[in-house]
């Protein structure tokens, strides 16, 4: 039992809302929290991401991926290694010794909706694309993403678009030109 040093009153609190997938598109985002974690079964790492939205309808909203960069199985290791290739191409750092060096650096996420499986419910994949939009290197997703669908880049999801807001007083920093 934990004393909470007052009477708590839930009227005046908004409640959490349950989770929602972000819908198909592809957003700007950025790496805000990254850290390493131990597997379930105790036998393997994951680098655990965090990552902000920067434009659009859901700027602030949150993406979360999951790469499995130790573990027995060497494909499983192989997917998560070139999922992390991807985002240093898409960050331009191509050499990395701290997750933290790949923080704050807008990129784009090509986000695509998995359906539920195995009693957990819809969630979102992420592949990590370049924000000026040259080619990136092709890469598999993560273990947390299942197999990406099968469409041509032609069909790929629209780019979200930008709520209007005012005009900010200095353009934002991926945005300025030199």
């Amino acid at each position: 039992m934990a004393n909470l040093g007052a009477n708590f009153d839930a009227t005046g609190v908004e409640p959490n809302k349950p989770f929602e997938v972000l819908p198909p598109a592809k957003y700007v985002v950025q790496i805000v929290s990254s850290e390493m974690r131990v597997t379930k079964d105790g036998m393997g790492q994951y680098l655990c991401l965090e990552l902000d939205v920067l434009e659009g309808e859901f700027a602030g909203r949150k993406l979360f991926d999951r790469l499995n960069l130790v573990n027995n199985n060497v494909q499983t290791v192989e997917i998560a290694q070139r999922t992390l290739s991807a985002i240093c191409h898409a960050t331009g750092r191509m050499q990395v010794q701290d997750s933290e060096e790949l923080h704050l650096i807008p990129m784009l996420a090509d986000v695509r909706v998995q359906p539920p499986k195995n009693g957990y419910g819809e969630r979102n994949s992420v592949h990590y694309l370049p924000l000026n939009g040259a080619a990136s290197v092709p890469h598999t997703p993560s273990k947390t993403a299942a197999k990406p669908a099968t469409s041509s880049p032609q069909s790929a999801a629209p780019v979200a678009q930008p709520r209007p807001t005012a005009a900010p007083a200095t353009a934002a920093p991926w945005r300025r030109t030199v």
